[in-house]
């Protein structure tokens, strides 16, 4: 079955959400700005951006932005998500963030990697994460 973005149109609107986000990143420090967009179980978009901060090890990553407004949204499940970043070359979401994503994510779910131009690569989380650890993994 193919995720509803997998068309051209749902595809390129997760695109463009997360290069808006990208675009007001705020990554004075590493110059490297990020953006992330998802769509949640009821098609709804949220976005984030990478926010770097002067003590390095407290910013934030666009992924988590993303989830975090899909949160405050009210939304619970993450059906795809894409991560725009700079160059010709695919960036893929962290480790950490690779967990964060699962959280909220089965192991099929999409991850596409976008650069400025458009999408570059397609992944599952289970190839970027395997035999992850999940919320059913605990009692």
């Amino acid at each position: 079955m193919r995720a509803a973005s997998e068309d051209g149109e749902g595809l390129r609107a997760l695109f463009e959400a997360a290069l808006s986000a990208r675009e007001r990143a705020y990554a004075p420090y590493s110059r490297f700005s990020v953006g992330a967009a998802l769509r949640d179980e009821t098609g709804t978009l949220h976005s984030g951006c990478n926010v770097e901060n002067a003590a390095y090890p407290v910013g934030t990553c666009a992924e988590a932005g993303a989830i975090a407004a899909m949160v405050a949204g009210g939304g619970r499940r993450i059906m795809e998500i894409l991560v725009c970043a700079d160059g010709t070359v695919p960036v893929t979401p962290c480790g950490a963030c690779r967990q964060r994503i699962r959280e909220f994510a089965g192991p099929d779910v999409a991850i596409h990697a976008a650069g400025p131009d458009g999408p570059l690569a397609r992944y599952t989380l289970d190839v970027l994460l395997p035999a992850s650890f999940g919320p059913e993994t605990l009692p």
